[in-house]
């Protein structure tokens, strides 16, 4: 998936505004200016369209995770240079404290249904034999399952970004 669209995806499941997005990547450890989150925000089709770089998701997903878990001891979270959709999503499953019935569930949301045995091999090191690549429409369906849950209103209007 793009990382503009789970931005996009991000900010509207949780109705963050552009203060709260400026916030959060400042927790993540990057100031960031309210035209930034514009042009990153902005659809593909617009020529103000900005591409935003693995590094800077990364951020804002560990911004993210502050916000939502609280400052960890130690140093700061450092930002991964090269994010994939297993990175998100593990990123996406600390932030909010999901469990994996909490993750199944969300699922359900969307009519899809997994297994607890497939969702952990989303979760494994990818070194390992029961390893499993998270695909962009596996990542997709868990953020608009999770877009369902924040906003329920959003499942019968179907509102949201489109990707």
């Amino acid at each position: 998936m793009q990382n503009n669209v789970i931005l996009r995806r991000l900010r509207y499941t949780f109705d963050f505004n552009d203060d709260t997005m400026i916030k959060l990547f400042g927790l993540g450890g990057e100031v960031v200016d309210r035209a930034q989150i514009s042009d990153w925000l902005k659809g593909d089709d617009d020529p103000d369209h900005v591409k935003l770089h693995d590094s800077k998701l990364a951020v804002f997903l560990n911004g993210l995770i502050v916000m939502k878990r609280g400052k960890k001891d130690g140093p700061p979270m450092v930002p991964e240079k090269q994010l994939n959709n297993n990175i998100i999503f593990r990123k996406l499953k600390i932030a909010l404290n999901l469990k994996d019935t909490d993750i199944i569930d969300i699922y359900d949301r969307v009519d899809m249904h997994i297994s607890k045995h497939e969702l952990s091999a989303i979760f494994r090191k990818p070194g390992q034999k029961q390893y499993r690549q998270c695909k962009d429409q596996f990542l997709r369906n868990f953020l608009y399952g999770l877009q369902f849950k924040e906003r329920p209103e959003s499942k019968s209007d179907q509102s949201g970004d489109e990707d």
